[in-house]
């Protein structure tokens, strides 16, 4: 069972705080890597909350894994958010706590068959199709403007 089915199976949708890592992929035209997320139905950065007991740049590098397919290596962070109050579609709210970074893939294949992706595809920076919630938003933003270290 993963960590938060066991969190929410003791507190149902009351609000929790949850720590979340994702990355910034980029491939060769620059172009930043989205998914299309299954709980939203909106586009997003590729990510996931932390289990139990693993850093935050271990679960980037699996949740690229699980979600995208590829392998990928950390080159360094982007930032931390905090300031996010997240409503769930099932009810869940959570405050979530965010660790983004920077990412190379170093293997694997784009893969988008799973239960959390709809699509996978790479936009330009500056043509990017609206973006679930506003964590994701401030991490590309910062990416953009080479804002390397952000944090609130």
């Amino acid at each position: 069972m993963d960590y938060i089915k066991s969190i929410r199976n003791k507190v149902g949708h009351d609000p929790v705080i949850l720590v979340f890592a994702g990355g910034i992929l980029t491939d060769p035209d620059n172009r930043i890597l989205l998914q299309k997320r299954a709980d939203f139905h909106q586009w997003g950065l590729i990510g996931g909350a932390l289990e139990y007991g693993e850093t935050a740049s271990q679960a980037c590098i699996r949740e690229f894994k699980e979600e995208t397919g590829l392998d990928v290596a950390v080159d360094q962070l982007l930032g931390v958010s905090t300031d996010q109050i997240q409503h769930y579609p099932n009810g869940d709210v959570a405050q979530c706590v965010v660790v983004s970074f920077v990412v190379h893939q170093v293997g694997g294949r784009l893969n988008s068959k799973n239960d959390e992706t709809l699509d996978l595809a790479y936009f330009p920076s500056n043509q990017l199709p609206p973006i679930f919630n506003q964590q994701h938003q401030k991490c590309i933003g910062a990416f953009r403007k080479r804002q390397i270290g952000y944090f609130d």
